[in-house]
Protein backbone atom coordinates (compact mmCIF):
# COMPACT_ATOMS: atom_id res chain seq x y z
CA UNK A 1 0.00 0.00 0.00
CA UNK A 2 2.71 2.46 1.00
CA UNK A 3 4.88 1.41 -1.93
CA UNK A 4 1.93 2.01 -4.28
CA UNK A 5 1.48 5.55 -2.94
CA UNK A 6 5.21 6.28 -3.32
CA UNK A 7 5.36 4.75 -6.80
CA UNK A 8 2.33 6.76 -7.97
CA UNK A 9 3.84 9.97 -6.56
CA UNK A 10 7.15 9.31 -8.29
CA UNK A 11 5.43 8.62 -11.63
CA UNK A 12 3.42 11.85 -11.40
CA UNK A 13 6.55 13.84 -10.51
CA UNK A 14 8.41 12.36 -13.48
CA UNK A 15 5.51 13.33 -15.75
CA UNK A 16 5.75 16.87 -14.38
CA UNK A 17 9.47 16.93 -15.27
CA UNK A 18 8.71 15.68 -18.78
CA UNK A 19 6.04 18.34 -19.24
CA UNK A 20 8.49 21.03 -18.08
CA UNK A 21 11.15 19.74 -20.47
CA UNK A 22 8.60 19.89 -23.29
CA UNK A 23 7.53 23.44 -22.33
CA UNK A 24 11.13 24.66 -22.07
CA UNK A 25 11.91 23.27 -25.51
CA UNK A 26 9.29 25.65 -26.93
CA UNK A 27 11.10 28.67 -25.50
CA UNK A 28 13.39 29.89 -28.23
CA UNK A 29 17.08 30.51 -27.65
CA UNK A 30 19.29 32.24 -30.21
CA UNK A 31 20.13 28.93 -31.89
CA UNK A 32 17.92 27.10 -34.35
CA UNK A 33 16.64 23.62 -33.57
CA UNK A 34 14.06 21.55 -35.40
CA UNK A 35 11.98 20.88 -32.27
CA UNK A 36 10.98 24.53 -32.29
CA UNK A 37 8.30 23.88 -34.92
CA UNK A 38 6.91 20.66 -33.38
CA UNK A 39 3.91 22.29 -31.72
CA UNK A 40 2.87 24.41 -34.72
CA UNK A 41 -0.08 22.85 -36.54
CA UNK A 42 -1.09 23.46 -40.16
CA UNK A 43 -4.46 22.78 -41.78
CA UNK A 44 -3.72 19.61 -43.77
CA UNK A 45 -6.86 18.93 -45.81
CA UNK A 46 -9.14 19.95 -42.95
CA UNK A 47 -7.13 18.33 -40.13
CA UNK A 48 -4.82 20.31 -37.82
CA UNK A 49 -1.49 18.49 -38.21
CA UNK A 50 1.94 19.29 -36.67
CA UNK A 51 4.48 20.56 -39.22
CA UNK A 52 6.88 17.59 -38.81
CA UNK A 53 4.06 15.28 -40.01
CA UNK A 54 3.58 17.15 -43.30
CA UNK A 55 7.13 18.27 -44.05
CA UNK A 56 10.81 17.47 -43.67
CA UNK A 57 12.26 19.82 -41.02
CA UNK A 58 16.05 20.24 -41.10
CA UNK A 59 18.74 22.65 -39.98
CA UNK A 60 20.24 24.54 -42.92
CA UNK A 61 22.81 26.22 -40.66
CA UNK A 62 23.13 27.26 -36.99
CA UNK A 63 20.56 30.04 -37.34
CA UNK A 64 18.24 28.74 -40.09
CA UNK A 65 15.63 25.98 -40.15
CA UNK A 66 14.58 24.51 -43.50
CA UNK A 67 11.05 23.14 -43.99
CA UNK A 68 10.35 21.15 -47.16
CA UNK A 69 6.66 20.14 -47.37
CA UNK A 70 6.02 16.76 -49.01
CA UNK A 71 2.94 18.18 -50.73
CA UNK A 72 4.04 21.24 -52.73
CA UNK A 73 0.58 22.85 -52.25
CA UNK A 74 1.39 23.10 -48.53
CA UNK A 75 4.30 25.56 -48.90
CA UNK A 76 2.17 28.69 -48.43
CA UNK A 77 0.14 27.09 -45.62
CA UNK A 78 3.29 26.08 -43.71
CA UNK A 79 4.82 29.53 -44.17
CA UNK A 80 1.64 31.23 -42.89
CA UNK A 81 1.39 28.88 -39.87
CA UNK A 82 4.99 29.63 -38.85
CA UNK A 83 4.47 33.38 -39.32
CA UNK A 84 1.23 33.34 -37.27
CA UNK A 85 2.75 31.29 -34.43
CA UNK A 86 3.75 32.92 -31.14
CA UNK A 87 7.47 32.40 -31.84
CA UNK A 88 8.06 35.71 -33.61
CA UNK A 89 9.62 34.11 -36.69
CA UNK A 90 9.53 35.46 -40.24
CA UNK A 91 9.80 32.58 -42.75
CA UNK A 92 10.60 33.07 -46.43
CA UNK A 93 9.91 30.70 -49.31
CA UNK A 94 12.82 29.86 -51.57
CA UNK A 95 11.78 27.43 -54.30
CA UNK A 96 10.34 24.36 -52.58
CA UNK A 97 11.91 25.20 -49.21
CA UNK A 98 10.53 27.43 -46.49
CA UNK A 99 13.56 29.04 -44.81
CA UNK A 100 13.05 30.11 -41.19
CA UNK A 101 15.90 32.39 -40.06
CA UNK A 102 16.31 32.81 -36.30
CA UNK A 103 16.65 36.50 -35.48
CA UNK A 104 19.17 37.30 -32.77
CA UNK A 105 17.56 37.91 -29.39
CA UNK A 106 17.70 41.39 -27.90
CA UNK A 107 18.63 41.81 -24.24
CA UNK A 108 15.06 42.87 -23.44
CA UNK A 109 13.60 39.81 -25.18
CA UNK A 110 16.05 37.53 -23.35
CA UNK A 111 14.88 38.91 -20.01
CA UNK A 112 11.23 38.39 -21.01
CA UNK A 113 11.99 34.80 -21.99
CA UNK A 114 13.77 34.19 -18.67
CA UNK A 115 10.62 35.39 -16.88
CA UNK A 116 8.58 32.93 -18.96
CA UNK A 117 11.03 30.13 -18.12
CA UNK A 118 10.91 30.94 -14.41
CA UNK A 119 7.10 30.95 -14.52
CA UNK A 120 7.11 27.51 -16.15
CA UNK A 121 9.54 26.32 -13.47
CA UNK A 122 7.35 27.63 -10.68
CA UNK A 123 4.33 25.87 -12.19
CA UNK A 124 6.31 22.63 -12.25
CA UNK A 125 7.39 23.09 -8.60
CA UNK A 126 3.77 23.69 -7.57
CA UNK A 127 2.71 20.55 -9.46
CA UNK A 128 5.39 18.48 -7.66
CA UNK A 129 4.32 19.91 -4.29
CA UNK A 130 0.69 19.06 -5.08
CA UNK A 131 1.70 15.48 -5.79
CA UNK A 132 3.52 15.43 -2.42
CA UNK A 133 0.44 16.80 -0.67
CA UNK A 134 -1.79 14.16 -2.27
CA UNK A 135 0.63 11.35 -1.39
CA UNK A 136 0.85 12.47 2.25
CA UNK A 137 -2.95 12.72 2.37
CA UNK A 138 -3.21 9.11 1.13
CA UNK A 139 -0.68 8.00 3.74
CA UNK A 140 -2.65 9.68 6.52
CA UNK A 141 -5.83 8.00 5.25
CA UNK A 142 -4.08 4.63 5.45
CA UNK A 143 -3.06 5.45 9.02
CA UNK A 144 -6.64 6.44 9.96
CA UNK A 145 -7.92 3.19 8.49
CA UNK A 146 -5.30 1.41 10.60
CA UNK A 147 -3.80 -0.26 7.51
CA UNK A 148 -0.28 0.94 8.43
CA UNK A 149 1.55 1.70 11.66
CA UNK A 150 2.48 5.25 12.69
CA UNK A 151 6.20 4.74 12.27
CA UNK A 152 5.70 3.25 8.78
CA UNK A 153 3.56 6.23 7.82
CA UNK A 154 6.19 8.65 9.16
CA UNK A 155 8.99 6.90 7.23
CA UNK A 156 6.86 6.95 4.07
CA UNK A 157 6.23 10.69 4.53
CA UNK A 158 9.99 11.24 4.83
CA UNK A 159 10.54 9.22 1.65
CA UNK A 160 7.92 11.28 -0.20
CA UNK A 161 9.61 14.47 1.01
CA UNK A 162 13.02 13.23 -0.23
CA UNK A 163 11.41 12.37 -3.56
CA UNK A 164 9.94 15.87 -3.74
CA UNK A 165 13.27 17.50 -2.89
CA UNK A 166 15.04 15.46 -5.57
CA UNK A 167 12.52 16.43 -8.26
CA UNK A 168 12.55 20.11 -7.30
CA UNK A 169 16.37 20.07 -7.50
CA UNK A 170 16.04 18.57 -10.99
CA UNK A 171 13.60 21.34 -11.97
CA UNK A 172 16.04 23.97 -10.68
CA UNK A 173 18.87 22.38 -12.69
CA UNK A 174 16.74 22.41 -15.87
CA UNK A 175 15.85 26.08 -15.32
CA UNK A 176 19.48 27.04 -14.71
CA UNK A 177 20.54 25.33 -17.94
CA UNK A 178 17.80 27.06 -19.95
CA UNK A 179 18.62 30.48 -18.45
CA UNK A 180 22.29 29.98 -19.33
CA UNK A 181 21.29 29.12 -22.91
CA UNK A 182 19.11 32.22 -23.13
CA UNK A 183 21.80 34.57 -21.84
CA UNK A 184 24.50 33.17 -24.16
CA UNK A 185 24.97 35.49 -27.11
Amino acid sequence: MISDVKKTAEQKMKKTLEALKHDLAKVRTGRAHTGLLDHIAVDYYGTPTPIPQVANVTLLDARTIGVIPWDKKMIAVVEKAIRDSDLGLNPATQGETVRVPMPPLTEERRKELIKVVRGEGENARVAVRNVRRDAIHHLKDLLKQKKVAEDEERRAQDDVQKLTDRHIAEIDKMLQTKETDLMAI
